[in-house]
């Protein structure tokens, strides 16, 4: 009887032990969040004198000028924005773009959803070289639609006013968010330009 409780403790023993080291090895490999999430690259407002943009050098390495060019001009064909100019001597690219907005951080077309339209409309720079590119949002302008037409306004006019320059706070407030929808925008967009540049995006992968 004694022999029998004596194999019982062991195998419960190891039964405990082998199911705590199965738990720390699937712990160990498996991710800390499940799913794949997607963050769009950081952007900053600069202001220098009355001009506004946005600008910043990306890494890519081993990535050569030649094949960042034509990886840019794919992914903004995809996107239809006009290319202005493009020498790949030079290392330079500039598309412009006109597209329509919205200021509510979510939207998905339900008729209760309050809807604050607007038009944006910038330029997109740029500068190439081996393992790495510097990209330059400028020439901001947005159009908001109002009883007597299309209401326009700078980039830095809205940042201005964003930070105190004069308005209410109820207005600083709307022009915050104004900025942060458009700021979203861009940080998307600049996102998957660099993923199609490093083709991490399957659309533009070039092995089927």
């Amino acid at each position: 009887m004694k022999i029998l409780f004596i194999l019982t403790a062991i195998t419960v023993l190891y039964l405990n032990t082998a199911t705590r080291a199965t738990a720390q090895e699937h712990a160990a490999v498996a991710p800390a969040k499940t799913g794949i999430e997607t963050h769009p690259d950081s952007v900053k407002l600069v202001t220098e004198g009355e001009y506004a943009y946005y600008q910043k050098t990306v890494k890519v390495d081993s990535i050569p000028l030649g094949l960042i060019y034509v990886r840019a001009i794919q992914f903004m064909a995809a996107k239809n924005f006009q290319q202005n100019y493009g020498y790949q001597q030079e290392g330079k690219l500039i598309f412009t773009t006109s597209q329509d907005l919205n200021i509510n951080p979510v939207y998905v077309g339900d008729e209760s959803d309050a809807v604050n339209p607007y038009n944006a409309q910038f330029s997109l720079t740029i500068d190439l070289k081996n393992g790495r590119y510097r990209y330059t949002v400028s020439n901001v302008v947005l159009f908001f639609p109002t009883d007597n037409g299309n209401k326009r306004e700078t980039l830095y006019d809205i940042n201005l006013k964003a930070t105190g320059g004069g308005e209410s706070r109820r207005l600083e407030k709307v022009y915050k968010s104004i900025i942060d929808s458009f700021e979203k925008y861009i940080g998307t967009l600049l996102t998957e330009l660099r993923e199609a540049v490093e083709q991490k995006l399957t659309l533009y992968n070039s092995k089927f």
